[in-house]
């Protein structure tokens, strides 16, 4: 269907592509998704945005938002989505050790 701007006349191919938003969630169908698409945001790590879509599907929420909030308190931070790694993985193997001893 072609599309018609506020007067009524068709907008041009050029005035769709201008208004068309390249960065919006795309393909995003379900929730994890869609949390592992933020938290990328979040991170400034759009470039990874499938490992951390990975991650909110395979890992408890609640290590997710512990190492997010972890990640939120910190200042004078280099990179943010390193240090959500890294403390993902202490979270990770701190449950590990819980495991264990029980």
């Amino acid at each position: 269907m072609a599309k018609k701007d506020k007067t009524g006349r068709f907008q041009s191919v050029k005035d769709i592509l201008t208004d068309f938003s390249w960065d919006e969630k795309r393909y995003v169908s379900r929730e994890f998704q869609d949390y592992g698409y933020r938290l990328a945001e979040e991170f400034n790590d759009l470039k990874h945005k499938a490992l951390y879509m990975k991650l909110a599907k395979e890992l408890p929420r609640s290590l997710l938002e512990e190492a997010r909030n972890f990640v939120k308190d910190a200042t004078n931070v280099k990179s943010r989505a390193r240090l959500f790694m890294w403390k993902l993985g202490q979270l990770k193997k701190e449950k590990k050790k819980k495991k264990r001893k029980k």
